[in-house]
C-alpha cells in the first residue's frame, strides 16, 4: 500500500539524522585534539559501525530515489517552448545531478 512506502521513505530519514549526529561528534572530537579524533575514527572502523554505514547508504539511496520519483508531482507544470516537460525527464535530470555531484564530491575528498 501507498502509506507503507511513504512510511518507509520517512523512516529512511532517521538514518540520515543519525549519520548527521555521527559527523557532528566527529567535528567535536576533532576540536578536542588529534587523539580524540583518532579514537573517533577507530570507532568508525568497528564492524557494527561499518554495517550501520552500509544500511545508512541504502536508506539514503532509497530516500533519494523516492524524492526524485515524487518531485515532478510537486512542481508546477514546467513548459519549454510551449510543451510540457515530461515527469520522467525531470526525474532523470534530478538523478543525473545527484550522481554528478556525488562523483565530484568523491573526487574532491579522495584528491583525484
Amino acid at each position: 500500500p501507498y502509506f507503507m512506502r511513504y512510511m518507509a521513505r520517512e523512516a529512511s530519514a532517521v538514518f540520515l539524522a543519525i549519520y548527521a549526529v555521527i559527523l557532528l561528534v566527529g567535528v567535536f572530537r576533532l576540536s578536542q585534539g588529534a587523539a580524540a579524533y583518532e579514537a573517533w575514527l577507530a570507532a568508525l572502523r568497528n564492524p557494527p559501525a561499518i554495517v550501520f554505514h552500509g544500511i545508512a547508504l541504502l536508506a539514503v539511496a532509497y530516500h533519494a530515489y523516492t524524492w526524485w520519483k515524487v518531485m515532478p508531482k510537486t512542481l508546477p507544470m514546467l513548459h519549454v517552448g510551449g510543451r510540457r516537460i515530461p515527469e520522467i525527464t525531470l526525474s532523470t535530470v534530478g538523478w543525473a545531478a545527484t550522481i554528478g555531484v556525488s562523483v565530484v564530491v568523491y573526487a574532491l575528498v579522495k584528491g583525484l
